[in-house]
């Protein structure tokens, strides 16, 4: 038996080790994104609320200290605001969070464009296989003069499993790229009205009232 496997994955001049390459890293990749988004959404949203609860009674220390404790990724984001809080226009505060989201919302996507270059290369690969596959079939009768369709079949069909493969790990890696975009979308889209609404919550609280009459030129001018 693993002798036919072996002889299975040789057949089509190595393109089905490739292949078994690509559906390895296309697995990595896959559980690398599912512990990246884990719980995100869920524990931004906890952060926010903390955060806001913070806020709303001044307690600007304290929603400091719950975003250097927490796990998530969005802590990043509200920390940026909260250095900038009080150091210059409020407009670069919310320039400087929003830039800082915008990292975060990359990161989700972090190396998606793996399953995306499987799902668009394994197909060929798997073709390329075939054709090697044949090819090398086809030489092992170059010598007889009469050939059955019994004796070619066997090598043909070998050949065309590493095609079949290769569709196999595309379709695959295609859907879980999909997965993961999509679910990184709605997570940057979620992030984004957190950020909105800490922005706000922000701008009310005591240092960010400051903070705003500081940047207003009419005010600084009275």
């Amino acid at each position: 038996m693993d002798g036919s496997i072996l002889h299975l994955m040789n057949h089509g001049g190595y393109a089905m080790w490739v292949i078994l390459a690509f559906s390895v890293i296309a697995v990595a990749v896959a559980i690398e994104r599912a512990i990246a988004q884990w719980k995100f959404t869920t524990r931004a949203r906890a952060l926010a609320d903390t955060v806001g609860r913070c806020l709303s009674k001044g307690a600007i220390e304290e929603g400091r200290s719950a975003c250097e404790r927490s796990p998530s990724p969005l802590a990043d984001v509200f920390l940026v605001g909260y250095e900038r809080l009080g150091r210059g226009k409020l407009d670069n505060l919310v320039a400087a969070v929003h830039r800082e989201r915008q990292r975060v919302g990359h990161d989700l996507r972090a190396r998606l464009w793996v399953l995306a270059t499987i799902g668009a290369t394994s197909p060929f690969v798997g073709l390329f296989g075939t054709v090697v596959g044949i090819m090398s079939a086809m030489a092992g009768f170059e010598g007889d003069e009469e050939v059955k369709f019994a004796q070619i079949s066997g090598p043909i069909s070998q050949a065309l499993v590493v095609t079949a493969a290769g569709i196999l790990v595309a379709v695959m890696a295609v859907i879980v790229f999909n997965f993961f975009n999509q679910r990184a979308a709605r997570i940057a889209n979620e992030m984004r009205l957190l950020t909105d609404e800490f922005l706000e919550q922000l701008e009310e609280s005591p240092r960010g009232k400051t903070t705003k009459e500081g940047s207003d030129g009419s005010r600084e001018a009275a």
